[in-house]
């Protein structure tokens, strides 16, 4: 975490696929800021040798547990937004879990696309809907875990950039229809940020040279941080962002203004 904090003391926050990455580094920052956090994944600790999640903020002295969710499943999501609110309302719902696999265009086929859309989109749309039902009395915030690449073309992508592309517009579209009911959507929406996820597509940089080409197209010069978007996404989930909906925030080290 940076310095700037928020508070989420007494609110119950859901984190889809905090098991590991962007997702755990969204989770611990919640749980620091005081909320009861809810981490949903597959797999309570996929690749890290660090404790689970939910017993790290445990550790810390909040308050957290793991739910084994399937986001492909919109009954399982339910049932998760439904028992995030008997543990007194559910107060933000984060939309994390997602697949990365690079496949050039010509040889990704029906499987891949269906394997990106099935927890990219699905899981995300499904996610929203879930949470808005659960909160349509007292309102709350949405935040899904977009992409850059849901504006930046790069190769070997299209399936995982047309996924996210879809993340953005399931944004627009939820905060259009769901204002009315006081339910924000946004997204965050991360450049290069090394991850167990992205670990498989960054093998190939591995020299300094290789390296460097990896964040020539970011004026910043570096690759981000999960703590990074991690902040970013408690920023949009707290009252500082209270007149802000619909939103795509880039934390991507400028690479988009080019």
């Amino acid at each position: 975490m940076g310095e700037v904090s928020y508070q989420f003391t007494d609110d119950t926050v859901v984190v889809t696929g905090g098991s590991s990455g962007i997702g755990r580094a969204i989770a611990l920052a919640f749980g620091e800021a005081g909320a009861t956090v809810i981490n949903a994944d597959v797999r309570v600790d996929p690749k890290l040798d660090a404790r689970p999640t939910h017993e790290q903020i445990r550790d810390s002295g909040g308050t957290a547990r793991h739910v084994e969710t399937d986001v492909r499943d919109p009954d399982e999501l339910l049932a998760l937004a439904e028992l995030a609110a008997d543990h007194g309302g559910l107060d933000v719902f984060v939309n994390n879990a997602g697949v990365f696999e690079e496949v050039p265009f010509l040889e990704a086929d029906e499987a891949t696309l269906d394997a990106h859309y099935g927890v990219n989109v699905k899981g995300v749309y499904f996610g929203c809907q879930a949470a808005a039902r659960t909160m349509s009395d007292r309102g709350g915030a949405i935040v899904n875990v977009a992409s850059i690449s849901s504006r930046v073309a790069q190769g070997g992508l299209v399936h995982y950039e047309a996924s996210k592309g879809a993340v953005e517009m399931i944004t627009r579209g939820a905060a259009f229809e769901l204002a009315e009911r006081g339910i924000r959507v946004n997204a965050v929406a991360p450049g290069v940020v090394p991850t167990e996820l992205y670990d498989g597509y960054s093998e190939k940089y591995q020299t300094e040279a290789e390296r460097a080409e990896l964040v020539k197209p970011i004026p910043m010069a570096r690759p981000g941080t999960p703590d990074e978007v991690a902040d970013a996404t408690l920023f949009l989930a707290s009252d500082a962002a209270s007149y802000t909906t619909g939103t795509l925030l880039f934390v991507d080290g400028g690479w988009t203004v080019l």
